[in-house]
């Protein structure tokens, strides 16, 4: 039965890479800091409003330029990874996003516009090359819960972005000089990944080449595979309420749509990466302890939605201020499992290739979106300032992304060690 068809992974070794595995720590370090550079505008949009001279919904989607490179990266980084291995791939991405941070950190309107595109571009190298590395340093047998912790690393990031930032740049420094100090870290990560990660990777295919085309040859094997575009739709889907609606429009939605004041907005809002550090290696775990994958996922978004839904439409008092954005987050972490699912559908060699494949599918998702989703609320507000039923209604498309993610699930191939034998004939 052809590893495509099969969802089987061949087995190499049951045993620990050190190497790997201290690389992977270094490697999700880096994942950390990129994602609070993701989220951090969310809790600047005051400063950022006022240094570029432009209103909300014009610097969200100045922030939501990240997602664009780093959508078309995540293909590039995949097959960079699969051809040329992690020791110079990781670091050249962190390098990426230390200069764009720096440049960020300017405050001129079109030198953040190259900024943020830079670090959309080398924040691609941080999942897909924690995931490769962690594929190499653990056995195949902890697969879920170990892309569960190293999802978990960035959201702790995405936490720390919203959590820690808000204070730090209404407190001890300026916003500014947020972006310098996050630059001169991840030049010292860069340096310690370069150090650490072991020069071997897999060996090329017996009929490689040195072309270009060849280095994106893996993708043939992924994108041919239908399964592979339901994974990459379903998490896309669900990494929506996050993305868009948390740390972009999430503090705007509590201050302006329910009155609630910025140091409560921020923490409120902050608590679904937290919930995501929980849900993410937790829903991972579960899923290895069942061996079963599709019930933990529509398990993960049916939360999800139900959380969501008591967020936006809720009224204010009815239940704990927190509670359900960590609902949220915890059930969002159902958005990790497709991309145990495409490394499953797909043969050993792509791995690279097919977490860069999904990454590419999820957020493209974000990066088309993100603009129309200010689009909706801009006209909804017509010209008005935004309201908690402007907020209501545009809502109401996140939800039914979540729905129809739940639609997609059902489709997907059950991987899941005890139920490969019934979800896929022989």
């Amino acid at each position: 039965m052809p590893p495509a068809l099969s969802g089987t992974l061949p087995v190499k070794t049951e045993r620990l890479h050190i190497g790997f595995i201290v690389a992977w720590l270094f490697c999700a370090l880096f994942y950390f800091v990129q994602y609070a550079l993701r989220s951090a505008p969310g809790v600047m949009m005051p400063e950022l409003t006022s240094a570029f001279g432009r209103d909300v919904v014009a610097v969200s989607a100045l922030v939501g330029l990240y997602y664009y490179t780093y959508s078309i990266f995540s293909i590039i980084a995949g097959a960079a990874l699969d051809r040329l291995g992690a020791k110079y791939v990781i670091p050249a991405g962190i390098l990426l996003v230390a200069i764009g941070a720096a440049l960020f950190g300017l405050g001129e309107l079109q030198v953040a516009q190259v900024g943020r595109l830079l670090q959309g571009a080398g924040s691609a190298c941080a999942f897909i090359g924690a995931v490769y590395l962690a594929t190499h340093g653990f056995p195949p047998r902890y697969l879920a819960t170990a892309v569960g912790f190293t999802q978990c690393f960035g959201m702790l990031g995405g936490f720390a972005g919203q959590f820690a930032v808000a204070p730090i740049i209404h407190g001890s420094i300026e916003w500014q000089q947020f972006w310098f100090i996050a630059a001169g870290c991840l030049l010292l990560i860069a340096i310690l990944v370069l150090c650490m990660t072991p020069k071997g990777h897999d060996p090329r295919p017996a009929d490689s080449t040195n072309s270009l085309g060849s280095v994106f040859t893996p993708y043939k094997k992924v994108l041919s595979n239908p399964q592979s575009y339901l994974c990459g739709f379903t998490a896309g889907l669900l990494f929506l309420p996050t993305t868009i609606g948390d740390m972009i429009w999430g503090v705007p939605f509590l201050r302006d749509g329910l009155a609630v004041g910025y140091t409560e907005a921020v923490n409120r809002s902050s608590m679904i990466p937290l919930g995501w550090v929980i849900g993410c290696p937790l829903l991972g775990y579960i899923s290895d302890q069942l061996g079963r994958r599709k019930p933990v996922l529509i398990g993960g978004a049916l939360v999800m939605l139900i959380a969501s839904a008591a967020i936006v439409y809720l009224p204010a008092g009815i239940a704990p201020p927190y509670l359900f954005g960590l609902l949220l987050g915890i059930g969002s972490g159902a958005a990790m499992i497709p991309y145990s699912i495409i490394k499953e559908v797909n043969p050993d060699n792509v791995k690279g290739s097919a977490t860069g494949a999904i990454n590419f599918l999820v957020f493209t998702f974000s990066a088309l979106l993100t603009p129309v989703f200010g689009y909706l609320l801009a006209r909804l507000a017509a010209g008005n300032p935004l309201t908690l039923p402007v907020f209501q209604q545009a809502g109401a498309w996140l939800l039914g992304g979540i729905v129809l993610a739940i639609i997609l699930a059902i489709f997907l191939i059950e991987t899941g060690p005890k139920g490969k034998s019934r979800a896929v004939p022989a």
